[in-house]
C-alpha cells in the first residue's frame, strides 16, 4: 500500500487515523476506555491536531507543565536534531512542538531553557535547517552546540549490563529537569528511534553502542540516573523507511500523532504499537523496550496504565 492509499484507508475526518494499543481494539473507542477518574495519567495519545495544540492538550491531562518545571529551574529541552533535514522530510523533531514546550517551560518561570542535540550531520546545518534553532530561540531557549568532547562529563552506569560509563553533555547533568522531545522514526540499527533512542543524542561516543550490543547500549544509558521529567514523542510526521535520515517524502506519513508520558518504556511501546499501523514492527523487533523493561526502567505493559486518549 502506498502513501495515499494508507491515509484514504486510514485517515479519520481528513487528519489523525486509529491507534491501536489494546488487543487490536481502536484506542479512541469507548468499549476500551481506560481513563480512570482520579486516578493520574500515566500516558496521553493525541490524534489529529498540530504539534503544539497536541501538546497544550497532553500536557493538561499531565496536571500541565507547572507540575514538572518549577519557578528558576534550569531546564533543558531535548529534541532531535541529528540530521540536515527540513521538517518536511521527518528526520528531526517538528519545530512548532519545540516551540510550544519552550514556550511553556518560560513561562511556567524556568530560569534557563536550553536546547541541544549531538547531531550526526554537520550541527550548524542541522540545527538551521530543521527549524529547531530559530524556533527555540524564538520561544525564548539557548541552543548549544555538543560538538566537542569538552562538552561532556563522564558518569557511572552501575545498572547497565554492556554499557558501565558513558559521557554525557553537562548541560542535562547540570539541569534541574529536563524534556525528552524525539520523533517517532524508522532506524535502520535499532528498528525504531523514539524517546530511549534519543537519549544517544546526550552521549559523546555513540560508536560504542553500535559496536557492542545497540539494544542493550540503549536501554543501559536510560538507567542514567538524571532521566527526562517528561517524554514527548512527536508523531506529527513518520519516517516510515529509510531512517533515520530518509530519502524523500516518500518515506514520510502525515499522522498528525503525539504521545506523553514520564514512563520511557511505555510511551516507546506505545509509539512502536502506533508505527506498526504504517508499517509492521513487532515489538520484539525493539530489543531495547524488553531490555529496559528489565532493568526497571518502565513497563511494557500499557494495558495496565491509565491512558487518556483524545481526538482532536
Amino acid at each position: 500500500m502506498d502513501r495515499r492509499d494508507f491515509l484514504k484507508a486510514l485517515a479519520l475526518s481528513g487528519a489523525a487515523f486509529t491507534l491501536k494499543l489494546n488487543g487490536g481494539m481502536d484506542i479512541f473507542a469507548q468499549s476500551v476506555q481506560n481513563t480512570q477518574t482520579g486516578k493520574a495519567v500515566d500516558l496521553v495519545a493525541v490524534m489529529g491536531g498540530e504539534p503544539d495544540a497536541m501538546f497544550k492538550k497532553a500536557i493538561a491531562e499531565m496536571g500541565g507543565i507547572n507540575k514538572f518545571i518549577k519557578s528558576g529551574y534550569k531546564v533543558v529541552v531535548k529534541p532531535n536534531i541529528g540530521w540536515d533535514k527540513t521538517p518536511a522530510l521527518a528526520g528531526n523533531t517538528n519545530p512548532k512542538l519545540v516551540t510550544e514546550i519552550v514556550r511553556q517551560c518560560v513561562s511556567a518561570g524556568a530560569k534557563e531553557v536550553v536546547v541541544f542535540d549531538h547531531t550526526c550531520d554537520d550541527w550548524v546545518k542541522c540545527y538551521k535547517n530543521s527549524g529547531i534553532e530559530a524556533a527555540a530561540k524564538a520561544a525564548g531557549a539557548k541552543v548549544l552546540p555538543a560538538n566537542e568532547e569538552s562538552y561532556y562529563q563522564t558518569v557511572s552506569l552501575p545498572q547497565g549490563k554492556k554499557l558501565k560509563t558513558t559521557k554525557v553533555h553537562k548541560a542535562i547533568l547540570e539541569c534541574d529537569a529536563w524534556i525528552n522531545v524525539p520523533i517517532l522514526k524508522h532506524h535502520g540499527g535499532a528498528n525504531m528511534s523514539i524517546s530511549m533512542k534519543n537519549l544517544m543524542g546526550i552521549i559523546w561516543d555513540r560508536r560504542i553502542f553500535h559496536s557492542t550490543n545497540l539494544q542493550q547500549c540503549i536501554a543501559d544509558v536510560c538507567t542514567l540516573d538524571k532521566k527526562p521529567v517528561l517524554n514527548v514523542v512527536d508523531a506529527y510526521r513518520l519516517m516510515k523507511s529509510n531512517g533515520p535520515q530518509g530519502r524523500s517524502e516518500a518515506d514520510v506519513v502525515l499522522t498528525k500523532g503525539l504521545f506523553l508520558s514520564q514512563d520511557m518504556v511505555a510511551v516507546d511501546t506505545a509509539a512502536t504499537k502506533f508505527f506498526s499501523q504504517v508499517r509492521d514492527m513487532p515489538l520484539d523487533h525493539v530489543k531495547y523496550l524488553e531490555n529496559g523493561q528489565t532493568l526497571g526502567i518502565g513497563t511494557m505493559d500499557i494495558d495496565k496504565l491509565n491512558v487518556k486518549r483524545i481526538k482532536m
